[in-house]
């Protein structure tokens, strides 16, 4: 059952918030049921489904006219604010409707050029249909029971048994102007409808009030689950959950893939150095269920559930049997092979209707169904990675459900096909830049530090996913929220023996592997070595030794399994060149370390891995915290600002100077053995 969330003190708190203008109080409670609708993943996801309301405002000169606020563009329901409803004057749309077809291309033009604010985002390419419904509010979803219900053979028959005359079908066209005008004429036929069933694409609801609207929806979607259940006889698993088994075994089996699809993106792009894929993992109780099916394979080739999924998810996914599995890298890449071979003649064939106008985009999978591992995402980033693996659970459920109550037939490959190469979507084709470390999955030793974190703030700047390792779950959780979504991280502490393959495993379970390990965590312990205890020495070269050498060797695994080669960044330490008096505990490992880059880089080059390192000074951190930082200056007589700028440039070195030189070791694509000196200038630490 799908929640009803309203709540009548939350919807003051919007209306009270917006003003006194009867306009915007009336919008802020469009803002709000968005926003109950967009954070149910029931009924939309990321970023799905569009909603509106029709409202009177006031022009510069004073004049009354008809307003729509609808959904703009590139905004998410389950946050959306009022500047994501774009006002547009509604009676030119209304004009619109006596025209006997309008490109796409027109339709926008003319949605922008009347809009009232016209730094606006482009309004929904859905836009028509609400404007030429009659109802104040207009709320469309792609709830999971209505996908399942409109991808039925019998999908009128059943809308009667459901709802009687309350709702009615719509046949499935594009969204746009055509869509609109028929679905108008269809509620025009039918005008005491409480919604529409749009068949093989979802469900819309309204009303004269943000309630009536928002509870039609709600009801509506719970019917529908009523009737498949009663169907079907059983409930569907949800996607929540993950299977540690399924997931144990994707370390064999995801960096591999990983590899294979960069092998063949970097083929068909020219770009040998083409970041590989990021991959978003799911195997709760619905992917368990769904893949002990016997009729997998052609539920495979079946399609998706609703045509916009195939933007982010293509027309089919991946479907890596237990066979091909067994059968390593060469069967996998063979089963990749002829996945961009039907792509290519799915391309091909749709394309000819077009005479050569579409482009076609990359013929790599972004979706797999990985048996006895489970759904994966796969895409230029997390987020669009796991947008896939969400849509493909929320598939999953609606095939269970068509599949159980009658059959499950989404639209043909000619129609996802003009779907996936709308217009609209080919015209943002190469306008857009990718951060330049998109794809990159980065993972850092020592994370919830104040080098780990300035370094991850670094890289995920840049575009870079990544993965923190701390001994401090607390510390790791400030650090990840601090970065924000789409990363990920594991506390433990990194010297235990199996800490390198658990680290590294998580973040193949996140992303599907790594292509660059910053060994950053250690920590200094202080004596001189005549007087020692061995204890603390052995100690320190767990941590300031062996631990680097572990995750180093873990992560050369994880790049010969993607076989694309990938980097080493370790946090060397000036104590490695320039030991200090008393500092011989963490120097002396650091000294081996400072070898080890070296004899890695020499063993790892014609692998394509490269090795490199900081040697870094005096930075504020857990090794010089304020109280050695205050015993320090005052030992040798000067303010701490002094002793903390006690280089040739008199200037402090902090956290994230160190952070950026990790990044420039990262795209210094053709160096490798070398250290880079971040201490303002210290000639007795010099490398050469």
């Amino acid at each position: 059952m799908v929640l009803n969330r309203w709540d009548d003190k939350e919807a003051k708190i919007f209306v009270d918030a917006a003003g006194s203008d009867p306009a915007d109080r009336e919008l802020a409670l469009r803002v709000y049921t968005s926003q109950i609708i967009g954070r149910d993943s029931n009924l939309v996801l990321h970023g799905g489904g569009n909603t509106s309301c029709k409202l009177k405002r006031k022009d510069i000169f004073g004049n009354e006219m008809d307003v729509l606020h609808v959904k703009g563009s590139g905004w998410d329901l389950g946050v959306i604010k009022a500047a994501g409803l774009p006002g547009v004057r509604l009676n030119p749309l209304l004009e619109l409707r006596q025209l006997d077809a309008l490109s796409d291309e027109d339709m926008v033009n003319l949605q922008r050029a009347n809009l009232i604010d016209s730094t606006s985002p482009n309004p929904s390419v859905e836009t028509l249909l609400h404007a030429f419904l009659p109802h104040t509010y207009v709320d469309h979803t792609h709830a999971t029971a209505m996908l399942s219900l409109a991808d039925l053979p019998n999908v009128q028959d059943v809308v009667a048994e459901i709802f009687g005359d309350r709702l009615v079908c719509v046949p499935f066209i594009m969204p746009g102007f055509e869509l609109a005008k028929v679905a108008a004429e269809v509620y025009d036929a039918n005008p005491n409808v409480e919604g529409l069933i749009l068949i093989n694409h979802g469900h819309f609801a309204f009303g004269d009030t943000a309630r009536e609207s928002y509870d039609r929806l709600i009801e509506h979607t719970n019917m529908v689950e009523a009737w498949l259940e009663k169907t079907s006889g059983s409930v569907p698993k949800t996607a929540q959950g993950q299977s540690e088994e399924m997931s144990a075994n994707a370390a064999d089996i995801l960096p591999m893939l990983r590899g294979i699809i960069g092998d063949a993106n970097a083929r068909f792009t020219g770009d040998r150095d083409v970041a590989m894929p990021v991959m978003n993992m799911r195997n709760g109780d619905n992917v368990q269920e769904f893949f002990a099916r016997d009729d997998l394979a052609a539920l495979s080739r079946r399609g998706v559930a609703t045509p916009d999924h195939v933007i982010r998810t293509k027309n089919y996914p991946l479907h890596l049997t237990a066979e091909i599995l067994a059968g390593g890298r060469e069967t996998i890449a063979q089963a990749v092979e002829d996945f961009i071979a039907e792509y290519t003649a799915y391309f091909d064939t749709n394309a000819a209707r077009f005479g050569g106008a579409k482009t076609m985009l990359m013929p790599t999978p972004n979706l797999a169904w990985i048996e006895g591992i489970g759904a994966v995402g796969i895409s230029a980033n997390a987020k669009a990675a796991a947008a896939a693996s969400d849509l493909a659970a929320q598939n999953i459920t609606a095939m269970t459900n068509g599949e159980a109550c009658g059959g499950f037939q989404p639209v043909d490959a000619a129609k996802l096909f003009d779907m996936e190469y709308w217009s609209l979507e080919q015209a943002k084709l190469g306008k857009g830049k990718p951060p330049a470390l998109q794809g990159r999955v980065v993972m850092i030793t020592g994370g919830g530090g104040a080098i780990g974190l300035a370094t991850a703030q670094e890289f995920a700047a840049l575009g870079a996913n990544v993965f923190l390792v701390d001994l401090e779950a607390t510390a790791l959780d400030a650090a990840l929220a601090d970065l924000g979504s789409n990363h990920g991280g594991l506390a433990l502490d990194i010297t235990e023996a199996d800490a390198a393959t658990r680290a590294m495993q998580a973040c193949i379970q996140t992303f599907g592997g790594l292509d660059i390990l910053v060994s950053n965590a250690g920590a200094a312990w202080t004596g001189e070595i005549a007087g020692l205890d061995d204890a603390i020495l052995r100690k320190s070269f767990e941590l300031n030794f062996f631990a680097h050498q572990a995750f180093a060797k873990a992560a050369a695994g994880v790049f010969a399994a993607q076989g694309r080669g990938g980097q080493i960044l370790i946090n060397v330490s000036k104590q490695a060149v320039n030991p200090g008096k008393g500092f011989g505990a963490y120097g002396i490992p650091k000294a081996a370390t400072f070898f080890l880059l070296r004899q890695l880089a020499l063993e790892l080059g014609p692998q394509g891995v490269r090795v490199n390192g900081i040697n870094a000074d005096r930075i504020r951190s857990g090794l010089l915290d304020p109280a050695f930082v205050t015993e320090r200056a005052k030992a040798r007589g000067i303010d701490e600002e002094a002793y903390m700028a006690g280089n040739l440039l008199r200037r402090e070195v902090e956290a994230a100077h160190v952070g950026k030189a990790f990044v420039a070791l990262a795209q210094s694509e053709r160096t490798t053995a070398h250290v880079m000196t971040v201490d303002g200038g210290n000639i007795e630490a010099a490398l050469r």
